[in-house]
């Protein structure tokens, strides 16, 4: 990759841990970390799955493997994953101009069930790429190779997840520690702060080493690792969030000291062998070739090499001039394959009986140690809560990668899904695309097909999750008696935060509306949470929620109510419902949705009935 392309609790904590904002699981992970490590974790960090054997880590001890799978087999909607596929199809087009990857392979599960794995486009279909007139040279239709649903695929980026998994297992069996100074293992590894670095800050990219440094200039391993040793923090390591291909290349030579074998060895050996991830592997062997998605046609200016066609080889200049073997990139592998690495994770680092990583260990993968820089919520290794590419999947619980070439990991613990999209956007030429537009739009028809179901199975009124979407649902007027009336309803948000959120508001005139202020209560029990400025956004933790509106303000008068959803933003969570909406007072029901005739007369603009 060329420089630049990687680019004691209080009631208040307990409040915004509903939110996924306070103590949660992951803030108290990290601070469990800071006093001891992995075993501290592993033995206090509450409800973590392996302390007493989750249900989750036994099926996965007892053998039981991935399947393909209708859409209902896996708890999901049909309609959606289609949608979804269709999503993945829609920019083999123009994106805008040119087509954002000439192929892709999209696989999507929940539980153990495969429901959606198809491939579209080619694998293999330009031959040479004009920077001077922009245009490309394609295969003879003979030439071209189709995609396949288990084509290999340059991993780039994801090869990360891979090597942290590796520094987790050998902090499991004490070689290594997450708070310690790299120089401990690496005594090269100092000079103008670098002493200073953690691996948990090569982990979490906020070591401040720069993003990127030219080791393919370098003719000599010697030479590309005197560059490494000589790179310095450009900023107090801990003070800044950078991501940074070098904290993982990094990462990659402590590994290979400590265990005195090279990355390449270590990921076969200790992730891909037992876990049966037969076509994952660093170095392709040349029988792979004709089923391996084709990158770029690498050439100066837009490369740092002139490869021509690389194919079969790694694309990342840096990972080619160290062998294909780095930290950072490399790693080849399908999309089943993925699948298997996300079903481990998910099920607490078991899978079909084999265990690489204990479940409080893959608790480190996953905990946000950057609460220091909102909105670069990052785990060990592992992206989290991240819009730009997960779209509606994301929540504070869901993890993941993208990488360079076009390819991309995320999985949601709760909702125990995943989704991988593979694709090979950067063929003919990485200036053919920008962005995560086919990830970001997958993403969030895949998280629609994970149904939300109202407690009496019936539909309800759904705001819809089109990014710059708003809406209403007037009720007709009422006209309270007493001061004793209320509103009440169930509620289930999931917006992005600060971009999105739900407001209840109240009018005499039905033209000018306030803000009425309302409480909620989970449906799970738990103290009522205000919200003084009726409106309510960010993550309701996937439950719903009782809501209550007194209306003594407006007793004696006439009043109209609203429910009124905003999005802003390119990006969407998973929407906003609203269900059993009703308004009474001790004499009885002024408004009640179950009716039919009060039903008839909700006005809805942008809100749709929804079952699922």
């Amino acid at each position: 990759m060329a420089a630049g392309a990687g680019a004691g609790a209080t009631a208040g904590e307990g409040a915004a841990a509903a939110r996924g904002q306070g103590l949660t699981r992951r803030r108290l992970g990290a601070r469990l970390l800071a006093l001891g490590g992995v075993l501290v974790l592993h033995a206090a960090l509450p409800g973590a799955a392996g302390a007493t054997g989750g249900a989750a880590e036994r099926r996965a001890l007892q053998g039981l493997r991935l399947r393909y799978g209708s859409a209902r087999q896996a708890g999901l909607l049909e309609r959606y994953l289609e949608e979804a596929a269709d999503e993945a199809r829609r920019f083999l087009g123009p994106s805008p101009e040119h087509p954002w990857y000439a192929g892709a392979v999209v696989l999507a599960g929940r539980g153990r069930t495969v429901a959606l794995h198809r491939a579209m486009g080619d694998a293999v279909r330009y031959a040479g790429y004009d920077g001077r007139t922009d245009r490309a040279r394609e295969f003879p239709a003979a030439g071209r190779i189709a995609m396949a649903e288990d084509t290999v695929f340059d991993l780039a980026s994801l090869t990360k997840l891979f090597t942290s998994v590796l520094a987790v297992q050998q902090m499991e069996r004490g070689r290594l520690e997450l708070e310690a100074p790299v120089r401990r293992y690496l005594p090269e590894f100092t000079g103008g702060g670098k002493e200073a670095v953690t691996v948990r800050q090569l982990l979490t990219h906020t070591s401040g080493l720069r993003s990127w440094a030219p080791f393919y200039q370098e003719s000599t391993r010697e030479g590309r690792l005197r560059l490494l040793w000589s790179v310095r923090p450009q900023e107090t390591p801990g003070t800044v969030y950078r991501y940074s291909d070098l904290n993982l290349i990094t990462l990659q030579l402590l590994l290979e000291r400590i265990t005195g074998r090279t990355l390449d060895v270590l990921l076969h050996d200790e992730i891909t062998a037992p876990l049966g991830m037969h076509r994952t592997r660093y170095n392709p062997p040349a029988s792979w070739r004709r089923v391996t998605a084709a990158t770029e046609v690498q050439r100066p200016p837009w490369s740092g090499l002139d490869r021509g066609l690389v194919w079969g080889e790694v694309h990342d200049e840096n990972a080619y001039a160290l062998g294909g073997v780095a930290g950072h990139a490399g790693v080849f592998g399908t999309a089943w394959d993925l699948a298997v690495l996300a079903r481990t994770l998910l099920d607490g680092g078991a899978y079909a009986g084999r265990r690489i990583l204990r479940p409080a260990s893959v608790e480190l993968l996953f905990t946000d140690y950057n609460t220091s820089f909102p909105g670069d919520d990052h785990g060990l290794g592992f992206e989290l809560y991240q819009h730009w590419y997960m779209g509606a999947m994301a929540t504070p619980h869901s993890a993941g990668h993208t990488g360079f070439t076009g390819t991309s990991l995320v999985l949601d613990p709760s909702t125990d899904s995943f989704l991988v999209l593979l694709g090979n956007s950067v063929h003919p030429v990485r200036t053919w695309r920008a962005g995560s537009a086919p990830r970001v739009a997958v993403g969030n028809r895949f998280a629609r097909a994970v149904p939300v179901r109202t407690r009496h199975g019936g539909p309800a009124w759904f705001s819809g999750i089109t990014p710059g979407g708003t809406g209403t649902l007037t009720l007709p007027p009422v006209t309270p008696a007493t001061g004793a009336a209320r509103l009440r309803c169930a509620v289930w948000w999931d917006t992005v935060p600060g971009e999105g959120a739900f407001h209840l508001e109240a009018s005499c005139d039905g033209a000018t509306w306030e803000p009425l202020p309302f409480s909620t209560v989970r449906s799970t029990g738990g103290a009522p949470e205000q919200w003084p400025r009726g409106t309510a956004g960010g993550w309701s933790g996937r439950v719903w929620h009782r809501l209550e509106a007194p209306l003594a303000a407006w007793a004696g008068r006439e009043v109209r109510l609203r429910f009124r959803h905003a999005q802003a933003g390119r990006y969407v969570g998973r929407g906003v419902y609203v269900d059993v909406v009703r308004v009474a007072e001790p004499a009885g029901l002024l408004f009640a949705e179950d009716r039919p005739a009060d039903a008839a007369r909700l006005e809805a603009t942008g809100w749709t009935r929804s079952s699922d």
